[in-house]
């Protein structure tokens, strides 16, 4: 028996702990771009679980990943091998470039893993006072502490005392980053595009000029690719766009297509600097989140989703950027694949836009303080996008 609605949000408000800014309505299930609440209401998904969900909902491989994997084997931990996760380790490796694959469950902690990577690797060559990483103003990374250390937001780092180590740089100042390096820096580390800090794509020649002076400095150049990676931007990952390798990437968000999952990868060269006991995960890697890591860059690929993301990435750009020339409440669009954004006038409430949205059945988030993030699934057709965009014309034409 269905349990009520407003029963079932009267006892999510006394005893879920209120830090998120949840919505007096409850999500029942998903299919393709749409997902419908517990009254029936049905909303187009142009936000895919912030850049998650690149299959949509209720996709037939992932539901068939789970099923068969679940009948076999959900969880052994890291004391033994499985076939699964040896097999997306050897898949991301060839798809990346890089040599060696450290699973975990999120992003926050393929960052903290790629971060202790950094200080490690330093540590076991002897060099003791390489362990300051220069990372971006505007940035996130993550919330536990060390992530939270790279994040270079302070309203997400308020409250929770110093965090040391991190030197945060304005993004896109090649000389502000040259003016930091010294001796001690370890590394640094850098979004392909400031997903949570507003969708801002790096500028050019930048994360080229990056990897110039790491590796004139001698210290690791690490991209963070959480919110990028498995075709969003319309490349596999962000740093194809430039002319790049990078020592180290992390990744999760679209890898589990809705299943927790989060990996490191980094050169073979790096493969010593966390030798075993330094760092793990009781469930990273399992069984059951590679088994859906496999499916989905078997879907991706079979299905042409990266280039259809740089295809139809570009459609919606030109038509945001139509928004922008038309209504004075846009101020900006920008973006890259299917990461983009409006950037909406200082006098407009972005969050009460969202949530106009949101009652006429489009689903968005905001980005920065303005910015209205649009990262639907991969799998969406030019026509579901013009039957949002129509929605956020006639919504954004109503607040002006």
């Amino acid at each position: 028996m269905k349990a009520n609605p407003a029963e079932l949000i009267a006892l999510a408000k006394r005893h879920l702990y209120p830090n998120y800014r949840q919505r007096d309505l409850i999500m029942d299930h998903g299919q393709g771009v749409y997902v419908w609440d517990t009254t029936g209401k049905r909303y187009l998904d142009l936000y895919a679980g912030i850049a998650v969900s690149i299959l949509g909902h209720g996709h037939p491989r992932i539901v068939a990943a789970l099923s068969e994997q679940a009948k076999r084997l959900c969880h052994m931990s890291n004391y033994f091998y499985n076939q699964p996760n040896i097999e997306l380790a050897a898949r991301l490796c060839e798809l990346t470039g890089m040599q060696r694959v450290l699973f975990g469950n999120s992003g926050t902690e393929a960052n903290e893993a790629m971060l202790k990577l950094a200080r490690s690797h330093f540590y076991e060559a002897g060099e003791r006072e390489r362990y300051r990483i220069i990372a971006f103003e505007n940035s996130f990374h993550g919330r536990t502490l060390g992530s939270l250390a790279l994040t270079g937001q302070q309203k997400y780092r308020q409250g929770f005392g110093p965090l040391p180590g991190v030197t945060h740089v304005p993004f896109g100042d090649l000389a502000a980053v040259e003016r930091e390096m010294g001796p001690d820096v370890a590394g640094v580390i850098v979004e392909t595009v400031q997903g949570e800090g507003g969708v801002l794509p790096a500028p050019p020649g930048f994360l080229e000029g990056l990897r110039e002076l790491t590796q004139r400095h001698g210290a690791l150049l690490m991209i963070d690719e959480i919110q990028t990676g498995v075709g969003r931007t319309g490349r596999f990952l962000g740093i194809h766009h430039h002319k790049v390798q990078p020592d180290a990437i992390s990744m999760a968000k679209a890898l589990g297509g809705g299943v927790p999952i989060g990996a490191m990868l980094c050169r073979e060269e790096l493969a010593g600097a966390l030798p075993p006991g330094s760092h793990g995960s009781t469930f990273g890697g399992n069984p059951l989140a590679s088994s859906v890591g496999l499916a989905v860059l078997a879907e991706v690929e079979a299905q042409g989703l990266v280039a259809h993301a740089a295809t139809l990435g570009a459609y919606l750009h030109e038509r945001l950027s139509d928004l922008q020339a038309r209504l004075p409440s846009v101020v900006a669009a920008r973006g890259q694949g299917l990461l983009q954004a409006l950037v909406l006038a200082d006098s407009i409430d972005a969050r009460s836009v969202v949530t106009e949205l949101r009652e006429a059945g489009v689903l968005v988030t905001v980005a920065g303080a303005q910015a209205l993030r649009i990262s639907p699934p991969l799998i969406i057709t030019k026509e579901q996008l013009d039957e949002g965009l129509a929605i956020l014309q006639a919504v954004l034409e109503g607040s002006t």
